[in-house]
């Protein structure tokens, strides 16, 4: 029997022939990725089970992104012992504010991750990478632990599920209007600990950014990981970027799959989740102008470049509506840069938004954007559980940054083409 792309890397990082879902293994990580809020947690347990010295400098990366720039005491103290380890254990990636970004972002960007690697983060979004084609996956702060002493991370192949996305999308559709179609028809523990393998023409027509954006989405379906066949416009992302090779893999053609979904995405409008989860999704049309107080556009699921560009085309010239918070963080300080070469951020604040450096931020409800009670948020972020950007009767709205822009002009939920 083949093995999916998933099941491939899984047995190259073990030293195995083949693996077969339900099977434990003991598998060699690439990358080990901790944030200033789970690396704090793992740095404590790597020191109580006697860990003196990491397994390899350049493969555990910690980068200060959620709580960054600090905005109390105790996110400064959670930054700082993450500083000193860095420092002590001689880390070569360790990413300080003004030279940081939004981790799930950041990575790719910089090379330090790529096609046919392995690699585990303590933060849930950790499943980003599979764009590229790669095995990447969440875990806990004691798990990072283990890994960034041994290398190594015992897990249990998964299962995996086959999405096809036929047809051409329809104009201001895009990575995120497929994930949150999907995640609205299978729902939040529809791939529950399953490898969701995107594939189809939609898919290959699919630029890097909306990749992304996917595999980072995958988690709000309960999936142990996304993943997308590498292809020349993986190739291309990468070139240049990778400094430590890659492996291409993908699926044999006799690969068993638990399940095989096909979507027709000419069927596909822009879609918004409404609170109080991910998998509540409806067409943008059937909204009927929910009013908003706020609209995000940023966060590791929609605040790279391209994204930037979309929001700004559509909002250039214009004005964000009067008593709307407009606020706009680019995902990584290269593509804050690229922003304000082309114009973008002036857009932005020229129609009455504010842009901040990179951060988490809002999305996790941490800062730079929290709710007030009974308030209402548009938010190309991934999540939007009761309290998740404030006040627990707060309600977030998720949406790709068109929608989100068109949102903040006319403040109300809209569909672009209103604007």
């Amino acid at each position: 029997m083949g093995m999916t792309i998933t099941e491939k890397i899984l047995a190259a990082h073990a030293g195995l022939e083949e693996v077969a879902p339900g099977e434990i293994i003991n598998a060699r990580v690439d990358v080990a990725l901790g944030n200033d809020i789970t690396a704090p947690l793992a740095i404590q347990a790597f020191r109580e089970m006697g860990g003196t010295q990491v397994f390899d400098k350049a493969k555990v990366i910690l980068v200060p992104d959620h709580f960054t720039p600090n905005k109390d005491i105790q996110s400064a103290e959670q930054c700082r012992l993450m500083r000193e380890f860095a420092q002590e254990q001689g880390l070569t990636h360790y990413f300080e504010v003004g030279r940081m970004g939004i981790e799930h972002a950041l990575l790719p960007e910089m090379g330090l991750v790529g096609p046919g690697y392995l690699v585990i983060g303590a933060d849930s979004h950790t499943c980003t990478y599979g764009a590229i084609g790669a095995f990447a996956t969440g875990v806990g702060s004691t798990d990072l632990a283990a890994t960034m002493a041994t290398g190594e991370i015992w897990l249990r192949v998964p299962e995996t599920i086959k999405f096809i996305y036929a047809g051409r999308r329809r104009p201001w559709v895009g990575g995120k209007d497929l994930i949150l179609y999907t995640i609205g028809a299978i729902g939040v523990d529809g791939a529950l600990y399953k490898a969701m393998e995107f594939t189809g023409e939609a898919i290959d027509a699919l630029e890097m950014s909306g990749r992304f954006t996917m595999a980072n989405m995958a988690i709000e379906a309960g999936g142990k990981n996304g993943i997308f066949p590498p292809d020349e416009i993986t190739l291309e992302y990468i070139r240049g970027r990778i400094k430590n090779g890659h492996t291409l893999y993908h699926s044999d053609e006799n690969a068993s799959y638990a399940e095989v979904k096909e979507y027709d995405c000419s069927q596909i409008e822009p879609q918004v989740a409404c609170p109080p989860s991910p998998a509540n999704v409806k067409g943008v049309r059937a909204l009927h102008g929910v009013a908003i107080d706020q609209a995000v556009i940023g966060s590791c699921t929609n605040g790279r470049l391209d994204d930037l560009r979309i929001a700004a085309h559509i909002i250039k010239g214009k004005k964000v509506a009067p008593y709307v918070r407009l606020i706009v963080i680019p995902a990584t300080q290269e593509i804050y840069l690229q922003a304000l070469r082309e114009g973008l951020l002036e857009a932005f604040v020229e129609a009455g938004g504010a842009v901040s450096t990179p951060t988490c931020g809002p999305c996790l409800g941490g800062h730079m954007g929290v709710l007030a009670a009974g308030e209402v948020a548009i938010a190309t972020t991934n999540r939007n559980f009761v309290g998740r950007m404030g006040h627990p009767t707060s309600h977030v709205y998720l949406a790709n940054p068109a929608v989100a822009a068109a949102s903040a002009i006319k403040g109300k939920i809209v569909h672009p083409e209103e604007v």
